[in-house]
């Protein structure tokens, strides 16, 4: 079966060794990820427009809901290029089918976000995880060990996908809407049932790596779109000084994010199913609230140069709800298991803060921007002392 195989240019799709050396992301996986940061790029602009035009509630809810789809088919694809990567030209193949699902859903998300028209955004997300349920059948075609799990992926994830596509054509809009939580239950129950019959054998250095390169991409996202937000204001000539103070602080809070998600290596930690799950799951939160953050500038400057109409503590909120949510969040799934109660509750605190500073009358975000940077004060203090070696034990 191999030589057949190497005969087509194919490698056998079999489990990668969990402990590999070297094991990093690949030209291929950089190319997936900026092709999802488009479809982010589009669900935040337009909870951007819709929050300045008054839809609150709207906004950040169809936001939240076509975020899903992005993050879970991002990191199911992820997770099984941890394991299953053999980078032949069917794996590339069937990889770039997944990208031009991303498109299609990029292309339906001003429609779901603003008219509630889910179609195009369905289809997207359901070509990218037909493309995946081919990929988890070639890998129970070749790994006999790895068969039961990744059969079980294959019919678990067809069958929701279904479920999907009835959903659209099937009910009306009111049960559409509450049938999407229940399906994305199911979409969360698949991995669970399927890891549980045999563990993939998924990398945690490799994880680690994919999950902070996106969240890289994703804040490069929101600098490139708050600075274009911002070059246009500028541009008018009017409330330059707020403008200007916007953007310093805008640079403190993109590099205190950073700085918060990078703090500590996580790969030690992704060593149980339990532990991958945790991870890979909390992270929609992180993900999301980075997401947002330039939304919430853009709408911080179109209420500074006059160009909407909302309450001054929504645009305010609009800004530093998702930079709290992503301190919190990152504390929660990244930093807490190696942080003092003490720095633990200066993190917690802070973040309480940094959403509260939203309602200010002004300067809100260079208050975030410095109590972000108390964070990272924190964190790095913390690091010192962990840090120093024990002295030696004192006699009575």
């Amino acid at each position: 079966m191999t030589d057949a195989l190497s005969r087509i240019g194919l490698r056998r799709m079999t489990g990668r060794d969990p402990d590999e050396s070297h094991r990093v992301a690949t030209p291929l996986e950089l190319l997936f990820d900026l092709v999802f940061v488009v479809a982010v790029s589009q669900a935040s602009q337009n909870l951007h427009h819709l929050i300045s035009d008054g839809h609150v509630g709207q906004g950040v809810l169809s936001y939240l809901m076509v975020f899903f789809a992005i993050w879970w088919a991002w990191m199911n694809f992820t997770w099984f290029a941890s394991a299953f990567d053999t980078d032949d030209w069917l794996y590339r193949v069937m990889t770039i089918v997944q990208m031009a699902g991303v498109l299609v859903l990029a292309a339906g998300v001003h429609a779901a976000m603003v008219d509630l028209d889910y179609l195009t955004v369905t289809w997207g997300y359901v070509l990218m995880r037909l493309a995946m349920v081919g990929q988890w059948l070639r890998a129970a075609a070749s790994d006999p060990a790895s068969r039961p799990t990744a059969v079980r992926f294959a019919v678990g994830i067809t069958f929701v996908q279904v479920l999907w596509v009835a959903r659209m054509y099937l009910l009306d809009e009111t049960a559409q809407f509450w049938s999407f939580f229940v399906l994305v239950a199911a979409e969360f129950i698949v991995p669970v049932w399927a890891e549980s019959r045999r563990r993939t054998s998924w990398h945690p250095v490799h994880i680690a790596e994919r999950f902070g390169l996106f969240t890289l991409l994703l804040l490069g996202e929101s600098l490139l779109a708050s600075s274009n937000a911002m070059i246009d204001a500028l541009g008018e000539g009017e409330q330059i000084p707020q403008l200007l103070g916007l953007a310093a602080s805008g640079i403190v809070v993109t590099a205190g994010i950073w700085w918060l998600y990078f703090a500590r290596e996580q790969h030690g930690r992704l060593r149980s199913l339990r532990a991958g799950f945790t991870f890979g799951y909390l992270h929609y939160v992180i993900f999301a609230a980075a997401g947002a953050v330039s939304s919430g500038v853009e709408v911080e400057i179109d209420e500074i140069t006059g160009h909407t109409e909302i309450a001054h503590a929504t645009a305010g909120l609009s800004l530093t709800l998702p930079i709290a949510l992503f301190v919190l969040s990152a504390w929660a799934i990244l930093l807490q298991p190696t942080l003092s109660r003490a720095a633990s509750a200066v993190v917690v605190v802070a973040a309480g803060l940094i959403a509260a500073s939203g309602l200010l009358p002004v300067g809100e975000y260079a208050v975030s921007a410095l109590l972000l940077s108390g964070i990272v004060v924190v964190l790095e203090v913390a690091a010192v002392k962990d840090s120093i070696p024990a002295g030696p034990a004192r006699t009575p």
